[in-house]
Parts: structure tokens; C-alpha cells; sequence
């Protein structure tokens, strides 16, 4: 997934921008003589563009770039500004080795976000969009919320540091800050949430009605700040599109992290381990050594600071975390991206059937390698490669979502279950060939909340009538779920809500919409996660 590939970027027209009346900048007057595409927020006025069914408001920072004597610190806020200030442009992506969902850079001056409204005088439910990843690559630049800004919804989406500059973990730092290193990149979309508490109102977003919704690293991101304590009242529902692996790849102590930390500072020729030798190195040095610092091959947080007290799964368990409304879900193939995109190229073909036992034993060691390969069998319906997936989907992604679902069921939270499972879905980024093919791999199912246009996939490949159907039903389900609480229409019943002795979750592939009572069965869970 570090390979950088060729993606579909969100674009947009530039405008001139037009001077407005006073009355305007003081945002009074009557809506027929205000001019919507001009924002008084808390540091000054901002100048969108309205564009088809949609105004925009881009590259509106919401923290002071995290640079100099400000890099691997908490956002701080950022300088107000006497000009209007012109957002009708990204701002510049935060600095990565770039990847499938984002492409290289060296930006720090990054901490930006995107407004999307409709038309309309509002006031609007909001949706807070962070981005997936690894928590080392992505942009909110790279996301069309046409669709759901169609559903009135105001759609924010945000940048938020990433890889060694987002999650180091160190000694030094953590004396610095009060306990607190290794989360930057998370205290970043507290940032931002906490702007859009304070402003969004002024775009016609209600500040009462907002829901964060993540994928992958975004999920995660979004698990992560239900529990954390810093983050209570900035958000009253959240979507976790395939973000709970940490129950199987636990975020770091702060202790280990800051080992961690400091095996970087000497890798990067900071023997000393001082803040001045780390502050001081060159952008492009750490962007190259972000693949270096890892745990279980994913770049977490640290955990027993004041941002993150307590393991996420331990604040779930024990009911130590933010309750709001839930849709929590994963995907039906979710591994196959992985596999496809890292195992598959080193190897040069797929994983074979002689290999496919060293894999499992490579992924989990010989003693539980052995029951694995006993309760996933290689037959005659899948091939190798795909046996090796359903290993990696269970165990990282579904079993794990499943366990959170429950938790969340358990301290009484109104919840909502999925499985997507379009096997053809479009690939929206230029995989690697396999004949197997990828069928509902992880990420597919954004181009169906995301769709160009809200109607063709964000791939080369348009839906065909029934993708184009479900991306529909799914723009709705989600729509309304961040309106209300609940993803049915008014009266509908056609989601039900999760509840642990039915065991109900939503499927959702093209023409085939229907609960589904046997997910736990399907994926071997009494195996991955015992007692759940």
C-alpha cells in the first residue's frame, strides 16, 4: 500500500470572487441580499464557490501549520486573518511517501479543511469525513460528497498529520507535553472538530447534529476519539466504515511507543534523542523513514496519555467512552486488497497452495498456525489466495468488528450492522492484475458513498444499474442515519437495529439487500473471538 498508484482526485473550477456589502461581512441582512458564498468564521471571513448543487469553501485552516518549534506539538490555533480569504483551492495535503490514497509530499503546513453545503439557508446535519490510509498516507481533497450534500448534509472533510509526524512517540516530547506524544495526527481532527463546533453554524450546519465518519485508519480514527476523553460532545454519532482491527493489533503503551521513538530519533542521526536535533530535520528525512516505526506493521497511537488513557478496547468494554449512535460494518473481502497490493507483487503471482501454510504460520506463528489451517482448509471453491483472505478478513476486520458492534450493543447504544458484499465492485485504484480478482475488497465500498457525480463509481469503471442502485440506498442509509440516529426512512424498518441474540447484520450488494443472521458463522468469530 506504500506503492503510489494512480487515483481520481476530487477537482474543482475557480471563480472570481466578487466584493460583498458590509452588511454581508457582519452577516446580517435579508437572504435575499446576503451572499452565501461569503463566511465570517472566528478568524475571518472566507470566500467560497458555488458549484452545481454545492458551495464550497476549501483549504480553510483550522490549526497553525505545525512547523519549526510548533512541529510534534498539539495543534495550536491558528492566526486570525483581516482579508477575506480566498477558498476556492485545496490546501496542500500533509507530508507523506504517498500511496494508494494519497500521493507523495512534503507539506507540514497542512492542518486544512473542507466546507460542502447545499444551497439552502440550513440549518443542515453535519458530516465530519476522515480519511483512511495507514494513518501514513490520504487527503480529504480526494472525496466528492456530492451525494450526500444532494441528501442535506453539510460534509466536512480534513487533513490531519500522518506517519512519524502525526504518531511519534517519544521521551522528550512526552515531558514536553504533559504525558502526551505519539497522537498528534489524532489531536489534529479534535482541531478540527472543535472548529466545527465553533463555526459551522455560520455555513447553516447545525453544531448539535454532527457525526463523524471514518474508513479504515478513519474508522480507526473514529473509534479512537469515542474514546477519548478530549473528544466528548464534539461529535453525537459516528459511522466506522472497517476500523476496528485495533482489537487485533492493539495499539502501543506509551512506553513501548516512546522505544519506538527513540530507535527513530537514532535511525534519523539524532543520537543524542534532544528536541532540537528532532525539530531540526529535514521534512523529506522523515517522510522516508515513516515506514520505519511500526507496530504489528501499522502506524498506531500511544496509549496511557491524556489523550488516549486506556486501550480502546479496554474504554469499550468497561463503558469508558463517548455513547452515541452507531453503524459500524466491514466489508466481504476485505483482505484481498492486501494481499493483492503487498503479498502478490513480492511474490510475483498470488499465494500458492504450497505456500499457503508458511504464510499462516508467518502471520501467526506455528502453534496457533496449525488450528488455523485446520479450520481454513484449502478446497476446491476458492482458490489459495482466497483461503489466505478469508484468514486475514476474519481475524483483522470482521470478527473484530463484530466484537465492537456487540460491546456497543451491550452498553445499550442504538447500532447498526453491515457487511458489504458487492464481489464485483469497480476498482477505483489501478491494482495489480489477479486472477482471482478482489471481489468486496477494503475500501470498495467508499466509491458508493462517494460516487462521482452520484452516479459512477470513483473508478474508470461506471456501476452498472444495480452498483448504481445500492450506492443510492447506501448515500440514503447514511444521510439519515447522521440526520436522525436511525439509517431508515421514516417508518422503515428495512435496517434493523443490531441486537446481540438475533445477531443481525445488513448486507449490502447489488440487487441483493437483506438481513443476514449467520455473520458470525460465515466467518469463523467463535474461533477469532471466543465467548463474543
Amino acid at each position: 500500500m506504500g506503492k503510489h498508484v494512480e487515483k481520481r482526485r476530487f477537482t474543482h473550477d475557480t471563480v472570481a470572487i466578487g466584493t460583498a456589502m458590509l452588511m454581508t461581512l457582519l452577516g446580517c441582512g435579508s437572504s435575499e441580499s446576503r451572499d452565501l458564498n461569503r463566511v465570517a468564521t472566528d478568524k475571518g471571513v472566507v470566500v467560497g464557490i458555488e458549484k452545481g448543487t454545492m458551495r464550497q469553501f476549501l483549504g480553510i485552516p483550522y490549526a497553525a501549520p505545525p512547523v519549526g518549534q510548533l512541529r510534534w506539538r498539539a495543534p495550536q490555533a491558528v492566526a486570525a486573518w483581516s482579508q477575506a480569504r480566498n477558498s476556492s483551492t485545496f490546501g496542500p495535503a500533509c507530508a507523506q511517501p504517498g500511496g494508494a490514497t494519497g500521493a507523495a509530499g512534503t507539506a507540514e503546513d497542512c492542518l486544512y479543511l473542507n466546507v460542502f453545503t447545499p444551497t439552502g439557508p440550513g440549518p443542515f446535519p453535519v458530516m465530519v469525513w476522515v480519511h483512511g490510509g495507514e494513518l501514513t498516507t490520504g487527503e480529504g481533497a480526494l472525496f466528492d460528497p456530492t451525494a450526500l450534500v444532494n441528501q442535506g448534509i453539510i460534509v466536512v472533510t480534513i487533513n490531519y498529520r500522518l506517519g512519524v509526524l502525526g504518531f511519534l512517540a517519544h521521551a522528550a516530547l512526552s515531558a514536553e507535553g504533559d504525558g502526551t506524544s505519539g497522537s498528534y495526527g489524532l489531536m489534529d481532527q479534535q482541531a478540527a472538530l472543535r472548529w466545527v463546533k465553533t463555526n459551522i453554524a455560520s455555513f447553516g450546519g447545525n453544531p448539535g447534529n454532527v457525526t463523524l465518519i471514518g474508513e479504515s485508519a478513519g474508522g480507526f480514527s473514529v473509534h479512537a476519539q469515542m474514546a477519548s476523553p478530549g473528544a466528548a460532545g464534539l461529535f453525537h454519532k459516528a459511522i466506522v466504515q472497517s476500523g476496528a482491527y485495533f482489537e487485533s493489533i492493539a495499539p502501543p503503551m506509551l512506553a513501548a511507543a516512546q522505544t519506538v521513538g527513540a530507535e527513530f530519533a537514532s535511525q534519523a542521526g539524532c543520537g543524542d534523542q534532544s528536541l532540537a536535533c528532532l525539530r531540526a530535520l529535514p521534512v523529506d528525512k522523515i517522510v522516508g523513514l515513516s515506514t520505519t516505526i511500526r507496530t504489528g506493521g501499522q502506524m498506531l497511537p500511544a496509549v496511557g496519555t491524556p489523550f488516549l488513557p486506556i486501550p480502546i478496547d479496554e474504554a469499550f468494554s468497561t463503558g469508558k467512552f463517548n455513547k452515541v449512535p452507531v453503524i459500524e460494518g466491514t466489508n466481504l473481502d476485505e483482505y484481498s486488497f492486501i494481499s493483492g497490493t503487498s503479498i502478490d507483487p513480492a511474490l510475483g503471482h498470488p499465494i500458492s497452495a504450497a505456500e499457503y501454510p508458511g504464510f499462516v504460520t508467518q502471520m501467526f506463528g506455528t502453534e496457533l498456525a496449525s488450528t488455523i489451517l485446520d479450520y481454513y482448509r484449502l478446497n476446491t471453491t476458492n482458490t489459495p489466495a482466497q483461503t489466505f483472505d478469508d484468514v486475514g478478513t476474519d481475524f483483522l476486520f470482521a470478527c473484530s468488528g463484530r466484537k465492537v458492534v456487540r460491546r456497543f450493543a451491550a452498553a445499550g447504544l442504538p447500532v447498526y450492522a453491515y457487511e458489504f458484499a458487492d464481489t464485483n465492485a469497480p476498482q477505483f485504484i489501478a491494482f495489480p492484475p489477479r486472477p482471482e480478482g478482489y471481489g468486496a475488497y477494503h475500501a470498495a465500498e467508499i466509491q458508493y458513498i462517494f460516487p462521482v457525480n452520484g452516479t459512477d463509481s470513483m473508478s474508470a469503471t461506471p456501476f452498472t444499474a444495480a452498483q448504481a442502485d445500492l450506492s443510492r440506498k447506501m448515500v440514503s442509509f447514511w444521510a439519515q442515519f447522521a440526520k436522525s440516529g436511525n439509517p431508515n426512512a421514516s417508518g422503515s424498518t428495512e435496517w434493523p437495529r443490531y441486537d446481540a441474540a438475533s445477531d443481525t447484520y445488513l448486507t449490502l450488494a447489488p440487487g441483493a439487500l437483506a438481513t443476514n443472521t449467520r455473520f458470525a458463522e460465515q466467518h469463523k468469530c467463535a474461533f477469532w473471538t471466543p465467548g463474543v
